[in-house]
């Protein structure tokens, strides 16, 4: 029988920390495998957490002064090949189209990685006059990387995102927009998805194939290892060179206009997973959570109860709130472990006893915490205490960050700490590839980013000794 059923359990994070992800990607479903590696299947529940986002984004997005279009997903061989540096970055991820119908195709087409090429040909085309500037596209779509390793969020072959391209008539605008849209999706995670995050510049080494700049923002999961969360990119007029792309300024010369672009992907409900989840499974930031709240009746067969619950869904739905009421024959056992499986932020049980005392009882999803909650009060108790739900686990996520971020002075002490304790390692750093690839090769850790904030840890390189330039974190990413 339906009560009888058992919620399915998932590996605790502590015995693998992989394994859990995995299970609570499917058993929270969120995700499913297709027929094909690396392509997962977006079920209903994971769809609408990145609906969730995307509406915000979206918003953000349109507020400075952003129009979403459409570009083609198939991109000609060529066209890819008229910028070398950003080819020869993507050209290992690149998947082709070599035949259409029963015909061979004259040239091969790539199913796009990223569509920096296409819209530099379609600027070409349109972009005459300073009149015709500034350009602020954004586009939602999929893209396909032909990644080696998968796993759900993280590292699948097609994903979706939104990738925001832009041209403008100097530097400087280019350059402000790069960190506008930066710090956009830097509030995004901290106001909405309760992420901490270190914002800064990618090392060269580090950054996107054919940028000047990388700009990013960089998160501590709960296994203190690094999730690149969201990159803005400045790219100078490299790409306009490329594709000849020309504008007749006010002084009526010819020049050639500076471009930026920026993407956050599904990979950031991966970040959600990993840095607010826990062993009963997924937990969910109430503001985009796809319900904040589950009402349900308790000894649901006595009368009135039922009915006492569904007027408090109704009265929360009609206060704003996503809410849904759990009215199945399954046990209340059954219920809590699901909806908790499920990351709700809010429970709010409602059972003869509550209705005597005229009150219902909410729980915490993040710390289990009971509050009675007067039925006088619903609408604005219920609200209230998402809100603190949200905080709490921003809060939580900020003491993860700050207590597993380490200064280091020297390569073996770097070494030690990630080996001993992981997080973020800050040192100096003189500027050198060489050392960063030092670090890389003798300590396991990538550098994360030279933060905007910079501290002054000391005056030599820990890993070559020479005068230090500025200061790097450092990590074990995903």
């Amino acid at each position: 029988m339906a009560k009888d059923k058992k919620v399915e359990q998932i590996t605790d994070m502590e015995v693998d920390f992989a394994q859990w992800f995995t299970d609570v990607c499917i058993k929270a479903e969120l995700v499913d495998y297709s027929g094909v590696k690396g392509l997962f299947i977006l079920r209903p529940y994971g769809y609408a957490i990145w609906e969730n986002i995307q509406r915000i984004l979206d918003e953000k997005f349109k507020e400075t002064g952003h129009e979403n279009v459409s570009m083609p997903l198939l991109i000609p061989e060529s066209l890819l090949q008229k910028e070398k540096d950003h080819v020869k970055g993507f050209a290992p991820e690149c998947a082709w189209v070599t035949v259409g119908g029963s015909e061979e195709l004259p040239e091969r087409l790539s199913i796009r990685p990223t569509s920096e090429t296409l819209f530099c040909e379609h600027w070409s085309h349109v972009v005459h006059s300073w009149r015709d500037l500034p350009c602020l596209y954004n586009q939602w779509c999929s893209v396909l990387r032909w990644e080696k390793t998968t796993r759900p969020f993280l590292r699948g072959r097609e994903f979706l995102w939104q990738e925001g391209h832009t041209l403008h008539a100097t530097e400087a605008e280019a350059r402000e927009e790069t960190l506008r849209m930066l710090e956009i999706y830097a509030d995004t995670c901290e106001n909405y998805l309760a992420m901490p995050v270190i914002r800064g510049n990618k090392t060269e080494k580090e950054k996107f194939a054919g940028a000047v700049n990388t700009y990013t923002i960089e998160c501590m999961m709960h296994d203190h290892k690094a999730l690149q969360s969201g990159t803005s990119h400045y790219f100078g007029d490299g790409f306009a060179r490329a594709f000849d792309i020309t504008f007749t300024d006010k002084d009526n010369t010819l020049h050639y206009p500076h471009e930026t672009s920026w993407g956050l992907s599904t990979r950031i409900i991966g970040g959600i997973i990993m840095t607010h989840g826990d062993n009963s499974g997924l937990v969910l930031p109430p503001r985009i959570a796809p319900v904040q709240v589950i009402v349900l009746p308790i000894a649901a067969h006595k009368p009135g109860v039922a009915e006492r619950a569904e007027t408090l869904v109704t009265r929360l739905k009609a206060a704003g709130v996503r809410v849904k009421g759990d009215f199945s024959d399954n046990s209340p056992g059954w219920k809590f472990a699901n909806w908790e499986m499920k990351g709700v932020p809010l429970r709010v049980e409602l059972g003869p006893k509550d209705i005597e005392n005229d009150q219902c009882v909410a729980v915490r999803r993040d710390n289990g915490e009971k509050i009675p909650v007067p039925l006088d009060e619903l609408e604005t108790r219920i609200p209230a205490l998402l809100d603190d739900v949200q905080q709490g686990l921003f809060d939580k996520a900020r003491r993860n960050l700050d207590e597993h971020t380490y200064p280091a002075h020297t390569l073996e002490e770097a070494k030690t700490i990630q080996a001993e304790r992981g997080g973020f390692i800050k040192t100096m750093w003189c500027g050198d590839p060489a050392c960063e690839l030092e670090m890389k090769d003798k300590a396991g850790m990538s550098s994360r980013c030279i933060p905007f904030a910079q501290e002054r840890l000391g005056d030599v390189c820990p890993v070559c000794g020479r005068p230090a330039r500025e200061m790097v974190y450092w990590g074990v990413a995903y």
